[in-house]
């Protein structure tokens, strides 16, 4: 009879093993190519073609690799056995509502192909900073390739970097990104940039690059796991679906740390009385959409939370993008959930500079590969953006390179109608055009050889980039 029992219970044991390695784990998933979506059958063939990475499956750890809950649990905690050393230089500047932006800069440790100049600019996600493992990888592998890589520290999120005005970061504010950018073009005035940004920071570098026209010399943007709407975003937060509401717990209490931190130079009585104020209501917030309600869209100067959620979100700007811009996200992100994707698919499939790519598994900033339990020292998403940036250099100066050529034939077919006797030197000039883009160097095959202040900025209450 005991001999019955303890095989009864011995069932029962194995059955919530297998039910917990195959329903939560899903440990009987195989990997998956990624999805694409892109209206520009050449942006997408050019991509494809450099981003390598791209062409095979997404192979995730097998024993938790599949649940995209610990793929972004897990990387807090596992991020801390893989944290390179970068050696890099802090910028520090003040912007003209007295805020102190810092930004760090790394050198690439070998060269660019072709002795290229160009620079990765990376805006973290929330909370997030130089300091943070995942941005700390991304910037080694890239120096590797030959990048030279700046990343903004968000106002607040450095506990040794001062608050001197009365606001920390938030969603929709790209004055302090445009301000690192504007510096990185003083100081190297032939570099290119490619704009790259982490979940909250997609949401900055997309409408950074869809607020205005910006330099010629910004030449693309990548974004990885944004939500692209922070109203719908915010909605699907507070719902307990896929455990939302506990991870928008954790957001909510890491700002209110921040404004806990600074609590003095935050909340003078001459801030409060400003801008309607009451502290009170900040502590006892329940959900980071009541601390935007008592505190960030006041501090930002809107009447209402649905305007600040509006201007904030990237698609309200992203129409107007004139670059190259790859968005990245996962099915199994379980604080992006698939219902917020239909808007980035839909604009992939109106825009011909946008590309976006969707992975199966990778959660939330997560995408770990390799192994059974122990991962890899790179993710996915650390080769995936550099190879992407590869890509972005090379189709941006072939773009150059076509309307260049292009607009030199104009000029040429319009001498030769206005003056038949210039035909043989307008031959010429096309001619030496040609031999010209022949000469050009081919990207398709390369190799690697290994080899302050801030400027003046501001920011406005709007969230209008200065």
């Amino acid at each position: 009879m005991l001999s019955q029992w303890l095989n009864m219970y011995g069932l029962i044991v194995v059955a919530i093993i297998l039910c917990f390695l195959f329903k939560v784990l899903n440990v009987n998933n195989s990997p998956q190519k990624s999805m694409f979506y892109c209206r520009n059958a050449d942006f997408l063939n050019q991509v494809l073609k450099q981003a390598t990475i791209l062409s095979e499956p997404y192979t995730p750890t097998k024993l938790w690799g599949y649940s995209g809950h610990l793929q972004t649990i897990i990387q807090s905690v596992i991020s801390l056995l893989h944290c390179p050393l970068v050696n890099g230089r802090r910028y520090f500047g003040r912007a003209r509502d007295g805020a102190t932006v810092t930004y760090d800069l790394y050198q690439p440790i070998e060269r660019y192909a072709n002795n290229d100049d160009v620079t990765m600019a990376l805006c973290p996600g929330i909370c997030n900073s130089s300091e943070s493992v995942y941005i700390r990888r991304v910037v080694y592998h890239a120096q590797l390739q030959g990048f030279r890589v700046a990343v903004l520290n968000h106002v607040g999120a450095l506990k040794k970097v001062a608050i001197t005005s009365p606001r920390i970061f938030n969603y929709g504010n790209t004055a302090d990104y445009h301000m690192m950018v504007s510096e990185i073009l003083k100081r190297f005035p032939t570099t290119k940039v490619i704009c790259v940004g982490f979940s909250m920071g997609g949401n900055l570098v997309t409408k950074y690059l869809g607020e205005r026209e910006r330099s010629e010399q910004v030449i693309a943007g990548i974004s990885v796991c944004q939500g692209y709407d922070a109203k719908e975003t915010s909605r699907y937060l507070l719902g307990w679906e896929g455990f939302r509401r506990f991870y928008f717990y954790v957001m909510t209490e890491n700002i209110r740390a921040i404004l806990r931190r600074y609590k003095k130079e935050l909340f003078t009585e001459e801030v409060k009385q400003r801008f309607d104020i009451n502290e009170r209501n900040i502590w006892s917030a329940a959900t980071l959409v009541e601390l935007d309600e008592e505190y960030t869209r006041r501090i930002c100067g809107f009447s209402s939370l649905d305007e600040f959620y509006r201007k904030a979100s990237c698609v309200t700007y992203w129409d107007n993008i004139k670059v190259p811009m790859i968005f990245v996200n996962a099915q199994d992100d379980p604080i992006v959930p698939p219902v917020l994707l239909t808007k980035v698919k839909a604009a992939a499939k109106k825009h011909d500079n946008f590309l976006y790519i969707e992975q199966k598994y990778g959660g939330h900033l997560g995408f770990y590969e390799g192994g059974l339990i122990y991962p890899g020292p790179l993710t996915w998403m650390d080769r995936l953006v550099v190879q992407l940036s590869d890509a972005l250099v090379i189709y941006s100066t072939d773009e150059k390179g076509k309307l260049s050529y292009s607009s030199s034939e104009e000029s040429a077919g319009s001498a030769s109608n206005s003056n038949s006797s210039s035909d043989s030197e307008t031959s010429l000039t096309l001619d030496q055009d040609v031999a010209a883009l022949k000469k050009r160097p081919s990207f398709v095959c390369r190799r690697r050889t290994v080899s302050g202040s801030l400027g003046g900025g501001s920011y406005k209450n709007r969230l209008e980039a200065f």
